[in-house]
């Protein structure tokens, strides 16, 4: 698949903070959904996605200016039902 289909997925899981924690709670359910919005990626680049360290997402994204930032207006309440 496309190289920039990559760079777009990474993107948004460090500026958008939603994304990112619905990837680091259900990595391969987050994949399917983003392949189902039309975010095609293949057998290896989502086995690469998977491999690398969850925490990772959420360290480089502190280190993003907030300005660039998509911030989730979900609570953990709206996150549990």
């Amino acid at each position: 698949m496309s190289h920039r289909t990559v760079e777009r997925v990474i993107g948004r899981l460090l500026t958008d903070q939603e994304l990112r924690l619905d990837f680091i709670r259900a990595p391969r359910r987050t994949v399917a959904a983003l392949n189902e919005q039309g975010w095609e990626l293949s057998g290896l680049e989502v086995e690469a996605l998977l491999a690398i360290d969850p925490g990772l997402w959420s360290r480089v994204a502190a280190r993003i200016d907030p300005r660039l930032q998509r911030c989730s207006l979900k609570t953990l309440k709206d996150d549990t039902s």
